[in-house]
């Protein structure tokens, strides 16, 4: 966690350095405008700790805007950052042209300015784009055929919710969409794949209010993801039970007439001394293989050893990178990124982009989501 910590300031912060000399060259301002400056992105550097501390103390509002500001900077930055080093690489090309033909084309690789508004312009286009795409929940579906279902019973309907981040920026009005489209769905099922919480309880019973219209007849589980061990197990826990979610935490469940659920925890909480420890092979060892076998496990990653004594995998973790540029750091890290896939062994796994969001209020070309999979008596084939 402390090694996390320390790259993640040590990067965002040499990002931020170059982001200050690509303003001093396309301006030349002096020494004052540069301390104004960097003490409003130090101020953003730290914008986490400090909502996260404000939020303690019950700072409800400040901590809010301060989210608010912080995060969305986080988001517009990464964006410039992104547009910035494109068109450095873009003047860089132009440059060895131009001293491989031998001409000056110093007019066009020197208009430091120009590349700067135009980085500036591209960064806040998308941001402004992303933060309404952020609000327009999909729903998306996908059926797998099996012949593990209950005899008598020709399909079951599964929603999966993940990465919702119920807290300072998703409240009520972004959880009554996510509800809506749940309802719609008509599950027999609810699971939530992790970090469906990252707030302070005494701000969120309204929040558990709304999960309570959600009554399928099989059920709600929920599992841990990272960040319910950061804003606090306990206070997980119990906002999971006020919601009407069983917790699973190294366990499993037999449905009666149904299937098997099985969730583990999210590795994070080794590092608060709180990680219900459970081999995957022996959970999941124990249940009647005559049954289909759901696997509920925040992060995308595959126990090779527990491959054929479950039939589907649901993860999350990953937002698919949530702001598009992001998408391919986070598929070096988690090579299942987002969508269905065949593990072999008749075992699968889905990853969902999330349906909430985590940080910048923004999401670009991965919008969020509510899956819904429904199993069918047949061919044992996803559609």
């Amino acid at each position: 966690m402390r090694f996390f910590l320390v790259a993640f300031f040590l990067i965002y912060g040499s990002m931020h350095f170059y982001a200050i000399m690509k303003a001093r060259c396309a301006f030349g301002f002096g020494p004052l405008s540069t301390i104004l400056l960097t003490f409003f992105i130090i101020t953003m550097l730290f914008a986490p700790i400090i909502v996260r501390m404000s939020e303690k103390v019950g700072l409800d509002k400040f901590a809010i805007v301060m989210a608010y500001v912080g995060y969305f900077w986080f988001g517009l930055f990464f964006l410039f950052f992104c547009a910035s080093v494109l068109f450095d690489i873009w003047r860089l090309v132009v440059y060895l042209i131009g001293l491989t033909a031998g001409k000056d084309l110093s007019p066009i690789t020197g208009a430091f300015r120009l590349y700067f508004y135009i980085a500036v312009l591209c960064a806040m286009s998308i941001a402004c784009y992303g933060f309404f795409e952020a609000e327009c929940i999909k729903t998306e579906r996908i059926v797998i055929h099996t012949d593990k279902l209950p005899r008598g019973m020709n399909s079951l309907r599964i929603v999966q919710i993940s990465d919702v981040h119920l807290g300072l920026i998703v409240r009520e009005e972004r959880l009554r969409k996510i509800i809506y489209e749940i309802k719609k769905a008509k599950p027999d099922m609810l699971v939530s794949t992790g970090d469906l919480f990252d707030g302070q309880t005494d701000s969120m019973n309204s929040l558990a209010r709304l999960f309570m219209e959600v009554e399928p007849r099989f059920g709600k589980f929920a599992i841990t993801g990272n960040h319910e061990f950061y804003a606090g197990i306990s206070n997980f826990i119990s906002f999971a039970l006020e919601s009407g979610f069983k917790v699973l935490r190294g366990d499993a469940v037999t449905i009666e007439g149904a299937i098997n659920v099985a969730g583990v925890d999210d590795i994070t909480g080794i590092h608060f001394h709180q990680y219900e420890t459970v081999e995957e092979k022996r959970l999941l060892g124990g249940l009647d293989r005559d049954r289909f076998t759901l696997l509920l496990k925040h992060r995308p990653v595959i126990d090779k050893s527990a491959l054929g004594l479950f039939d589907l995998q649901l993860s999350g973790h990953t937002h698919k990178g949530q702001i598009y540029p992001f998408y391919y750091i986070v598929r070096m890290v988690f090579p299942f990124t987002a969508g269905y896939y065949d593990l072999g062994g008749n075992s699968r796994l889905y990853v969902s982009r999330g349906t909430g969001i985590w940080g910048p209020p923004i999401r670009f070309m991965s919008p969020p989501e509510v899956t819904l999979i429904e199993l069918r008596s047949g061919v044992n084939i996803p559609e």
